[in-house]
């Protein structure tokens, strides 16, 4: 006997301004109506405070090839951040920290591919010190960095970097400045 087994499209959460959430979507259609929806992103340090930044598998759809976060993804219906972060970086990156949130914002980046990433996006850290077992299909390489050295790579070489890590990076970038700062 044959069993075909059919996967459901992955759904985000639709969410307003206040990250409530209205509903979902299929991600595919949530990218390409630019329908506001929760999301996440993991920023990974080592104990030098590098960042773990990884560099997107060569076949991803959008962003191939291009140098971003430790991980991010979507959360699933019903998931805390903490717990699809977990997920997600067990998930591409082979490693389970604990996490914590620091800052949430809304933002919007549009691509070449006719996609639009408009996301309430929800930034934590993590620490970790070892090196991550990658998935290849979903990462094809991964380097620590100093945050400092990153700001001035992506201003000198924005090309490398996806869109979104560039927004995201530095709304963190200036909140702990401005906590270290307090």
């Amino acid at each position: 006997m044959v069993f075909l087994f059919s996967m459901e499209e992955e759904k985000v959460i639709l969410v307003n301004e206040l990250d409530e959430q209205i509903g979902l979507m299929p991600k595919l259609e949530a990218h390409e109506k630019a329908v506001l929806h929760r999301a996440f992103s993991v920023f990974i340090f080592n104990d030098a405070n590098e960042l773990m930044l990884q560099q997107r598998a060569l076949h991803k759809y959008h962003s191939p090839g291009l140098w971003t976060n430790t991980c991010c993804s979507h959360q699933r219906d019903g998931e805390s951040n903490i717990e699809a972060g977990k997920r997600r970086l067990q998930e591409e990156m082979g490693f389970v920290v604990d996490l914590q949130e620091t800052i949430s914002f809304i933002y919007k980046a549009s691509f070449d591919n006719g996609l639009t990433e408009h996301e309430y996006d929800h930034i934590m850290v993590g620490k970790h010190n070892e090196s991550p077992k990658i998935n290849i299909d979903e990462v094809a390489d991964w380097k620590w960095m100093p945050l400092e050295n990153v700001k001035v790579d992506i201003e000198l070489h924005p090309q490398y970097y996806t869109e979104w890590f560039k927004i995201i990076f530095k709304k963190f970038y200036q909140h702990i400045n401005i906590t270290s700062n307090e």
